[in-house]
């Protein structure tokens, strides 16, 4: 049903993965990016990039280029490409003030954005006659820190959550190296920085974002702990559900009508949109906790308990989870947005959980993925 890697003490702030799923690179929850291969059932660290000389917030794996881009609080970018057995780094100014937050690579790898604390996110792509990456801004009308970001299927539109608790989707569509885009559910008109959505509804920060396969619909959720859903066929109409449980951290769409998402209660959660009656609920926890057969106290053990907590009563703390602390991001690893087979997560304790869609499924009698 589930496979969990235990890799670290410290907490993995971010992950990427390669295309065929044989390597991971991840943020040890500071200035450096550790790549590990899996090797049978083991993984064995086979690279560290060290170039960031702040905590590195984001990273991103091209598939087909096999280029990694990070960005740190060091308020800087770096495109990494694998020479021989040796990744190299190279620098891409992107003219902020502030913290990069994150960064993501679009569909065709020919540009990434990267959201930052400086209010703006830069749009970054690669000028062939100066070989070197330049960016370009999008500024208004973004108030705050950019949290998260996703790209949408078509390589110009770009959904951005923030902390002024809005989700955006943004045009960022560049003259220089792509064609003019077609027409989407969204929009036609789609001039670089134009703002072909802005949310409202929820009143905390964004911490994540994600378009379904298709593109047209668009989730996040909130600090507040809602989430929400739009179509861009119906763009007026945003579907939010306030649920009971602590902030979420990351969402991702597994198939265009089911979402999993996670964050604080450390066990992924699995939500539905039902277009028809535009709403979203919640179907269930996706982590089942084994049954723990209960012990018997000993006099030894009730004395204990009376002389350090002032009771006899023996209240297990222990969570239950498979992870054991907040998870941070969750990534699609077979079958993409539009069918998803397997989806990992990744968290504050360390680890990483593999999770078996089918095998969830069986294991669930109630959940039903739609």
């Amino acid at each position: 049903m589930c496979c969990y890697y235990s890799f670290l003490v410290e907490p993995i702030s971010c992950h990427a993965w390669n295309k065929d799923r044989t390597q991971i690179a991840f943020c040890p929850n500071n200035h450096e990016v550790h790549i590990y291969k899996k090797d049978g059932n083991k993984w064995t660290k086979v690279h560290e990039l060290k170039e960031h000389n702040g905590q590195v917030t984001g990273i991103d794996w091209a598939a087909e280029s096999n280029r990694i881009v990070t960005c740190g609080t060091d308020r800087n970018a770096y495109v990494w490409t694998l020479k021989g057995d040796t990744w190299k780094p190279t620098l891409v100014i992107l003219r902020i003030n502030r913290a990069a937050r994150c960064v993501k690579w679009s569909p065709k790898e020919n540009k990434f954005a990267v959201g930052s604390g400086s209010r703006l996110i830069s749009i970054c792509y690669f000028e062939q006659d100066n070989d070197w990456w330049v960016c370009k801004h999008i500024k208004k009308p973004i108030r705050s820190t950019v949290l998260s970001l996703d790209w949408h299927p078509n390589n110009i539109l770009l959904a951005a959550g923030s902390c002024d608790f809005k989700c955006r989707v943004f045009s960022a569509y560049i003259k220089e190296v792509e064609e003019k885009p077609a027409p989407t559910p969204w929009g036609s008109k789609m001039p670089f920085g134009e703002v072909m959505f802005e949310s409202s509804g929820s009143a905390g920060w964004v911490h994540s974002v994600c378009f379904s396969g298709s593109g047209n619909r668009l989730v996040w959720v909130s600090h507040d702990s809602t989430v929400c859903i739009t179509d861009g066929n119906k763009k007026t109409e945003v579907a939010c559900l306030i649920t009971d449980c602590l902030p979420l951290l990351a969402a991702t769409f597994i198939t265009e009508n089911s979402i999993v998402a996670a964050g604080h209660d450390c066990c992924p959660k699995l939500f539905v949109y039902d277009e028809k009656k535009g709403e979203v609920t919640f179907q269930g926890k996706l982590d089942v906790p084994k049954q723990s057969s209960q012990k018997g106290m000993t006099a030894r053990e009730r004395f204990k308990n009376l002389d350090k907590k002032a009771t006899s009563e023996t209240n297990d703390v222990t969570l239950e989870t498979l992870h054991k602390n907040s998870i941070s991001q969750i990534s699609v690893l077979e079958g993409g947005k539009g069918k998803c087979a397997k989806f990992c997560t990744t968290g504050m304790d360390g680890g990483m959980a593999i999770w078996d869609i089918k095998s969830l499924e069986s294991a669930m009698k109630d959940l039903k993925i739609v």
